[in-house]
């Protein structure tokens, strides 16, 4: 019994990665028509605001160690910690949540200058052409942050406070069953995020005017409403989605100049088996493909078929295509 709520804790917020990046993409997608395969880079640069945060806060100098008496030694101390103490300390702790508000107008700003920039000049372009343009601009982004940032995965802590893990066994009865604190919050978050997207197309006049856009965009139009303005700010609110997405996930996995890619291709599987065009499905499709891995990920499953936890995702795609060809909620 733990170890099968274990897989579902596991499961849950995987596919809470895979639900938000899919998210992204569907929005974009659904509005601007186009396949956006630089959504995982995207996700990427949102991880590395995190590493860049936690670099700022922990510039150092060299101070003498006064713990050593019998010879001259220094010790790199961060400068928040020497001009503020305990309070710089805490901040630098804090690096993770600091990003999330940073990184919100500097996804904001990227995700514009992406639409404006490049985007745009392919809305009516073949979708292999916008396939083309934008995972060359994914190469490019992740050749940029190889060349600043390294090539090896760099290690983004969370808050003390959640580094540890929570006795949920309690919960059920079942005595021995931790799961950590910060994929839970990380579960959390992305229903939040989730919701709110969900909340603000749905609750809004902006939210139903952009999803009757992507309905109808000439008969919008001829209303007088400027529905590509609006669907700049859409690409934009997606740039944001997936880069807090990318954020929140660093504790998690240290980020590397490659992750986007390895996001990518699962997140459009993800997309294609909910529906093209489908956000109930490509949420619904990123929590399920994400339970199933997990379950196939356990060494009892692969002791049986070795390498399954690879494929599964795909393998189940496969079936769901052959019977639904549009996907779980894609429209006929």
């Amino acid at each position: 019994m733990d170890a099968f709520l274990l897989q579902i804790l596991n499961g849950l917020d995987k596919g809470g990665a895979y639900a938000l990046i899919a998210l992204g993409l569907t929005l974009v997608f659904g509005t601007l028509g186009v396949v956006n395969f630089a959504h995982g880079a995207l996700f990427m640069l949102g991880a590395f605001v995190a590493v860049s945060v936690q670099n700022l806060l922990t510039i150092s100098k060299k101070v003498k160690d006064e713990s050593i008496t019998f010879f001259d030694a220094y010790k790199e101390t961060p400068y928040l910690e020497i001009w503020w103490g305990d309070t710089g300390t805490a901040l630098i702790d804090y690096a993770v949540p600091i990003s999330i508000v940073i990184a919100i107008p500097v996804m904001l700003l990227i995700g514009l200058a992406v639409e404006r920039g490049l985007v745009r000049h392919f809305y009516k372009r073949e979708h292999a052409d916008q396939i083309l343009v934008t995972f060359g601009l994914a190469i490019v982004l992740q050749e940029i942050i190889k060349a600043n940032y390294g090539a090896n995965p760099i290690p983004v802590g969370a808050p003390d406070i959640v580094a540890g893990s929570a006795n949920i066994g309690a919960l059920f009865g079942i005595e021995g069953l931790v799961y950590p604190w910060w994929r839970m919050i990380y579960l959390l978050f992305s229903l939040a995020i989730i919701a709110g997207v969900f909340a603000f197309l749905h609750l809004t006049t902006f939210g139903m005017v952009v999803r009757a856009g992507m309905h109808d965009r000439e008969t919008v139009g001829l209303l007088g409403i400027n529905i590509e303005r609006r669907f700049t700010i859409i690409f934009g609110l997606a740039t944001i989605v997936v880069g807090l997405a990318g954020v929140m996930y660093t504790p998690i996995l240290p980020p590397d100049y490659h992750m986007g890619m390895d996001f990518l291709v699962l997140s459009f599987v993800v997309v294609v088996v909910g529906g093209m065009g489908s956000l109930p499905g490509a949420v619904a499709a990123g929590f399920l493909l994400g339970i199933l891995q997990s379950f196939f990920s356990m060494n009892e499953v692969k002791s049986i078929l070795p390498g399954i936890d690879q494929i599964i995702i795909y393998l189940i795609a496969v079936i769901i295509l052959l019977v639904r060809p549009r996907g779980l909620m894609g429209k006929d």
